[in-house]
């Protein structure tokens, strides 16, 4: 059992670093798109940091399907 309880610290801690990676990826996206709406001369780190910010919200909601769909077999398997 405490294996088990050793995976789940290790998924709420990968959750809680994957979330909060995401709230700054989000902040960053919003500073990119400032810069790009008003015209700014050279873009690339713009697109840039819009590419990776995606990149990490597309990490975190995988990596939370997944996690909310492992939940919901182990509680039905528990239920047969």
């Amino acid at each position: 059992m405490e294996a088990n309880e050793g995976v789940k610290n290790h998924q709420a801690a990968v959750a809680f670093f994957l979330g909060i990676a995401s709230l700054v990826a989000i902040f960053v996206s919003l500073l990119a798109l400032s810069d790009i709406f008003h015209g700014e001369s050279d873009l690339r780190l713009e697109w840039m940091a819009l590419r990776v910010s995606f990149a990490v919200i597309f990490i975190f909601q995988v990596f939370a399907l997944i996690t909310f769909w492992r939940i919901i077999r182990r509680n039905n398997s528990d239920r047969l």
